[in-house]
């Protein structure tokens, strides 16, 4: 029950935040909303902190799933999201919302999950690192693409954003990792809770701000995360068997391609002003893919893997 615990609290977090909104949204006339990028960067600059060369020399030690890993990452989500958000013919905000969370990259949960999944964590680690690098390219560029359709995209200020929330707080963080080396225990330590706080937080803050969309497109929205985060890990599953990589890596980029940076797609949310409409999404999607990924580790925990 202990891996379930900060899933109940997400889930818990978002249900109190929708049945009492007012208290999330503003204190004393201070706006909740602007913690939001603040916390995003906390939480880049813990990931900044677990960094090391090492990470990128994977691209060496396993180019081909490394490769195949990245190109599911920004293909079967970004076009899984498209699809979906026409699907349903969301307002043109929300859809884009959908879009956003696609065309993020992979999560930090991924790395955990891999872990309990019996995956490779190595390529987790390695695949994430690459993709959160790339993101400030590859994001922007694949959400003109397709979430231009709907919204008004602006192309380099959304690579200046994600260079903001993710890139610059986790060089800082290798930084500090490097600079301080063995007396970083406790740094390694405390930075985990404060990231799961802080996502706790963005997840209330972006559920009180979206509730009014939510009462809308609630029920067809929370099921079209569903969808899209159960077919990310499936179409990734399959995309690498497709390539005939061995299990443990087809576990590793199916986990990688289904468990994406809500935050980051929050944070953009917030950047665009669109926080209550495109920001709902990204809300949605972290406590979802939580579920579905605490119930992937669970099956996958308990099958072998052939060495």
């Amino acid at each position: 029950m202990r891996n379930y615990i900060y899933t109940f609290c997400l889930i818990a977090a978002a249900s109190i935040a929708y049945f009492f909104p007012q208290y999330f949204i503003e204190i004393n006339g201070f706006q909740l909303k602007e913690l939001i990028i603040p916390l995003l960067q906390i939480i880049m600059f813990g990931m900044g902190t677990t960094i090391t060369f090492e990470d990128f020399l994977g691209v060496i030690k396993m180019p081909k799933a490394v490769i195949v890993g990245l190109v599911c990452q920004f293909t079967i989500m970004p076009f899984l999201g498209f699809a979906i958000a026409n699907t349903f013919d969301f307002p043109a905000e929300i859809a884009a919302g959908v879009i956003l969370v696609g065309c993020s990259p992979s999560g930090l949960a991924s790395n955990v999950i891999s872990y309990i999944s019996k995956a490779n964590v190595a390529l987790s680690i390695t695949i994430t690192s690459i993709a959160t690098i790339l993101a400030p390219l590859l994001t922007p560029f694949l959400m003109k693409l397709l979430g231009g359709q709907f919204i008004a995209i602006d192309f380099w200020p959304m690579v200046i954003d994600i260079c903001k929330m993710i890139i610059v707080p986790i060089i800082i963080g290798f930084l500090i990792n490097k600079i301080l080396k063995d007396r970083n225990a406790w740094l390694q330590k405390i930075l985990p809770l404060i990231s799961m706080g802080g996502i706790l937080v963005i997840i209330l803050i972006i559920t009180a701000a979206g509730q009014k969309s939510l009462q809308t497109v609630g029920l067809a929205l929370v099921f079209a995360t569903i969808l899209h985060n159960v077919g990310g890990f499936i179409i990734g599953y399959w995309g690498a068997r497709l390539f005939r990589l061995q299990e443990q890596d087809c576990r590793t980029v199916a986990i990688e391609v289904g468990l994406q940076n809500a935050g980051l797609a929050s944070g953009l949310a917030k950047a665009m002003g669109k926080l209550a409409t495109v920001g709902i999404a990204p809300a949605l999607f972290g406590p979802i893919m939580n579920i579905n990924g605490s119930l992937l580790a669970s099956y996958w925990s308990k099958k072998a893997v052939d060495k």
